[in-house]
């Protein structure tokens, strides 16, 4: 069964002064932390094999996870001294997600995407990574992030140059993707990650569902207003 990594390494300082005493994935929409969306989402969905990095206040996301067992989880832990991004934190976590395909997600996100639907993303990827290395997650651009990013979808396949749609914060991965990555390295998923697209070898769905990024104060509002309803 894949391994899920959640990442929660981000400082939030488009949310401070929020998160200068709380890290972003506690903080809370919806009477509980926004991680604690994220683990009982991937735990229904059959991924109870979950992995954290952490960063900033770090403690604070271990002491209100601990080891899963409440979720009916296990989780450990990916500490990082000073935040790697995206791409950097995934290679610090490698040797906690083995050697099978795994998913990765944002901690700060809420959405009500099928996580189950990535189990038949990792198998394929296991089976014939030359072709495929990773599937993206792709939604429609937010008004906060109007021209998307340099990626949309044709055919199955996640292309670059023609329209745009915005990634989503979820994911599924080969590990050899991270594996010649130096620990330590401090690098974002993206640019880098297009060469991949580029080589045909991302696979892509659009996802037009429910789906938040909490990066503001005013979309952590929208979403505690979504939530509400």
């Amino acid at each position: 069964m894949p391994s899920a990594l959640i990442l929660a390494a981000g400082r939030g300082e488009r949310l401070r002064p929020l998160t200068d005493t709380v890290p972003k994935p506690l903080l809370r929409a919806g009477g509980r932390p926004l991680i604690e969306w994220q683990v009982e989402k991937l735990v229904r969905a059959g991924f109870g094999d979950l992995v954290v990095n952490h960063s900033h206040l770090g403690a604070m996301i271990e002491e209100a996870l601990g080891d899963g067992e409440r979720f009916g989880a296990r989780i450990r832990y990916s500490p990082e001294p000073t935040a790697l991004e995206t791409a950097g934190g995934i290679a610090r976590a490698l040797p906690l997600l083995g050697k099978a395909p795994f998913v990765v997600v944002s901690g700060d996100i809420h959405t009500d995407f099928d996580y189950a639907a990535l189990h038949a993303r990792a198998q394929s990827i296991a089976a014939d990574p030359q072709g495929t290395v990773a599937h993206w997650v792709l939604v429609d651009n937010p008004s906060w992030h109007a021209r998307g990013d340099d990626m949309g979808i044709e055919k199955g396949r996640v292309v670059r140059g023609g329209p745009r749609l915005t990634y989503g914060g979820i994911g599924v991965y080969h590990p050899a993707l991270f594996e010649g990555m130096a620990p330590g390295t401090r690098l974002g998923l993206f640019p880098w990650a297009y060469r991949f697209a580029d080589e045909g070898r991302v696979s892509g769905e659009r996802y037009a569902g429910a789906w938040d990024n909490v990066g503001t104060g005013e979309q952590l509002a929208t979403l505690e207003r979504r939530l509400a309803k």
